[in-house]
């Protein structure tokens, strides 16, 4: 049925059965009531009922078309490079390429490297342009065909749903070294002199295992002073880890549970010798491993680091103060 107004066609034929309804079929009714009281009860319960079934599908169709338009204003966001079959190699710089919608350019993606279900590296924070290339490996990385690359949308406008996208697995190959042609050495009569007794030099043992868990470490870095703050906040999703932070074996951090928040501690590195610092995991939270972000600074420079950590193993970071 067609009307001369531009409103919901669907709404004007329901309007218009349930009036014939009360208009035709009410009445009647009413000839079958034995009273005239009981006649005008019947025509009103009809016409009250009609009234209230056609406000109640008004009220159904307005809120299925807000389910949609919300659906429709989500954010959403794929990663389309790297890719399956996509083939990095260390030490080459990388890039990326995505695409989101209703992100907005100025709304900055957060991408990190994963191997296997465990987070390796933070590949960076990004500005939504889908593109962005020169991304440094960490060198350190081994080679494999179980990586791939996540992102995560960052601040969400509906923080009950983050617009986030892991890729399949890919491969990264580490460069062969090049061989470095040594010089034809010329050899000299030399006279043979008394040698001088050698000095031993001690060297301090690297820690290996704590508590029967296995430590390994990621990175060996360098401070200006002995006096440094650690800052920590729980990295990618906050999923009631609960951690602690050794140095060189004694807790400086115990049973902290992560929060999005940085949260700082100062501490005092020993000048002598390299520093253990290494991720101890209390439980494993929502979502294992238990993923730490950590900003380490002195008084001139800051780092950020990634440390993961579940109930059998460790990572850990050397620190040396520099001279």
């Amino acid at each position: 049925m067609k009307t001369k107004y531009s409103g919901s066609l669907k709404f004007a034929n329901h309007k218009l059965l349930f009036y014939l309804y009360a208009l035709f079929l009410c009445p009647l009714l009413t000839i079958h009531a034995h009273t005239t009281e009981a006649a005008k009860t019947d025509l009103s319960f009809c016409t009250d009922a009609s009234d209230f079934r056609f406000h109640q599908w008004q009220k159904d169709d307005l809120a299925e078309l807000s389910d949609q338009r919300i659906i429709a204003e989500r954010t959403a966001l794929e990663i389309t490079y790297p890719s399956e079959g996509t083939v990095w190699t260390i030490p080459d710089p990388v890039e990326l390429k995505w695409y989101t919608k209703n992100i907005p350019v100025d709304r900055a993606i957060r991408f990190y490297l994963v191997k296997d279900d465990m987070v390796v590296q933070e590949l960076g924070k990004f500005e939504n342009n889908n593109f962005v290339d020169g991304v440094s490996l960490d060198r350190s990385l081994p080679a494999g065909n179980n990586y791939r690359v996540m992102g995560i949308e960052m601040f969400p406008a509906d923080k009950d749903h983050i617009a986030k996208y892991a890729t399949a697995f890919f491969t990264i190959n580490k460069a062969p070294r090049k061989k470095t042609v040594q010089p034809e050495i010329v050899k000299e009569v030399v006279v043979a002199e008394p040698e001088e007794a050698a000095v031993a030099i001690e060297e301090t043992p690297v820690r290996n295992t704590f508590e029967g868990r296995k430590i390994t470490y990621i990175k060996e870095m360098n401070v200006n002073n002995a006096d440094i703050s650690i800052s920590l906040w729980d990295h990618g999703r906050k999923d009631g880890d609960v951690v602690s932070i050794y140095l060189n074996g004694v807790a400086v951090v115990s049973n902290y549970a992560l929060t999005y928040q940085k949260q700082k501690f100062e501490i005092q590195l020993d000048a002598s010798k390299p520093n253990d610092l290494f991720l101890y995991a209390h439980n494993l939270g929502k979502y294992p491993p238990n993923t730490v972000s950590i900003e380490i600074k002195d008084k001139t420079d800051s780092e950020n680091i990634v440390l993961n950590s579940d109930l059998k193993s460790c990572e850990a970071v050397l620190i040396n103060v520099k001279d």
